[in-house]
């Protein structure tokens, strides 16, 4: 198996549409979560969000804009972005110093859990609600769950696999390990791996609302209501956005000289067959070793994990006792981040915006934030760097944990270049 490293990076999320942005919102605290000022916003029971700032008018035309649905069009910019931090051209054939070695050996693994969602829900409503017989006649390819993965292949002539993965919340992260297997076995060379999401609609949000996992909202405070581990929690806070890695043979990065961003050391898959949405610690406890054992490690050698942390009941709890299961009594001593307390859930891109975070904080040496842990809650007892960032903490590996309804739970083993990088005075306000 060869080294797989990540060479590019792409976002469009509630903290930002760059990196840089990204990093400077979650180390400082800074939620992006809002209440919506959509037109149905009045007809939800907790009609708050992580909203990505975020136009498509801006990024395509509007022929184009008419084919796109906006999970498709926050996974072009994604795309776009994570490919040109890798220094490769537009279409992904040609590198800016150089050839590539063979463009057939790249592909594009996405993650998404809900499709696209709101040109659905845009066509249910002319149907039902309108009584028209009319919808727009490109509602199947705006729909379709793998839609952002066929725009990206398209977009930028990747002519090897382009695989889409509808998991529900692990949807990115088992993208991401897919991908990875795929690059370190050497089947391939380069891959774009990652997910979208857009499940902002009316229709999305009231299912959600029905399945009674949304936080309760307090208007005034909305920036808050996602307080993953904390006692006063009361569920999960939806949020929307896109992200891709690039991932490529670790010596051919080295050789020409890429910005190595971090590395995949492994992945951890398993189904937990107990309840299509109560979680199990048994589970969770299952993917984490998994991820131990694909990467090589020893449960010593993790220094920090990126928590699934959705703010519910019942997680929080179960991967509690799951990373306790793991780790023994050190799992007191390692520190757990949840930082869907500021970005939302991302449902299928979940995974891939996490670990973006977890390879941001550890090339700067830092541990992310769980904010909004107002209160100690007895069942959840571990050190979840409660409330603000914790600076000079030097993290070499980490495990970042997707668990989704369905039972497909999945962890990616990350590890942080040796290059480490100064915070910028700029990003720290």
């Amino acid at each position: 198996m060869r080294r797989v490293a990540v060479t590019g990076m792409g976002v469009v999320s509630p903290l930002g549409n760059t990196a840089a942005e990204v990093f400077s919102r979650c180390y400082n605290g800074h939620s992006g979560v809002r209440v919506l000022d959509t037109p149905f916003a009045h007809r939800l029971g907790s009609p708050i969000a992580g909203v990505a700032a975020f136009d498509g008018a801006a990024h395509f035309d509007a022929p184009k804009l008419r084919m796109l649905d906006r999970v498709s069009q926050m996974a072009l910019v994604a795309a776009q972005q994570a490919i040109a931090d890798a220094r490769f051209d537009a279409r992904f054939d040609t590198l800016l110093d150089g050839p590539l070695r063979d463009p057939d050996r790249t592909g594009v693994f996405m993650g998404c859990g809900m499709g696209g969602i709101q040109s659905n829900d845009e066509g249910f409503q002319s149907l039902y609600r309108d009584n028209s017989d009319r919808i727009k006649p490109f509602t199947v390819l705006m729909g379709m769950h793998n839609a952002p993965a066929a725009w990206v292949a398209m977009a930028h002539g990747v002519r090897g696999p382009s695989l889409t993965y509808s998991t529900a919340c692990s949807s990115s992260a088992i993208a991401i390990g897919e991908a990875w297997l795929r690059v370190a076995s050497g089947t391939l060379d380069v891959a774009l791996a990652g997910g979208a999401e857009a499940p902002l609609s009316f229709g999305s949000m009231k299912a959600w609302e029905a399945l009674h996992t949304v936080a309760k909202t307090d208007l005034h405070m909305a920036p808050t209501s996602c307080k993953p581990f904390s006692k006063n929690r009361s569920g999960m806070v939806l949020g929307e956005g896109a992200a891709l890695l690039v991932l490529e043979a670790w010596d051919a990065a080295v050789a020409r000289g890429a910005a190595i961003h971090g590395e995949i050391l492994g992945y951890g898959v398993c189904t937990d067959p107990s309840h299509i949405t109560k979680p199990s610690a048994q589970g969770q406890a299952l993917a984490m070793q998994a991820a131990l054992r694909s990467a090589g490690l020893h449960a010593q050698e993790v220094d920090a994990i990126n928590a699934h942390g959705t703010g519910t009941l019942a997680n929080d709890v179960a991967e509690t006792q799951a990373i306790k299961a793991v780790f023994g009594a050190r799992a007191r001593h390692i520190p757990v981040s949840a930082t869907k307390a500021l970005h939302g859930h991302l449902l299928g891109a979940a995974g891939v915006l996490e670990c973006v975070i977890s390879f941001l904080a550890m090339q700067r040496d830092v541990l992310m934030p769980t904010m909004h842990l107002d209160e100690p809650d007895p069942q959840c007892d571990l050190d979840y760097v409660a409330n603000g960032a914790r600076p000079s903490f030097p993290t070499r590996t980490m495990l970042s944990n997707s668990f989704a309804f369905g039972g497909s739970n999945a962890v990616l083993a990350l590890r942080a270049t040796q290059c480490r990088q100064r915070i910028p005075r700029a990003l720290l306000v």
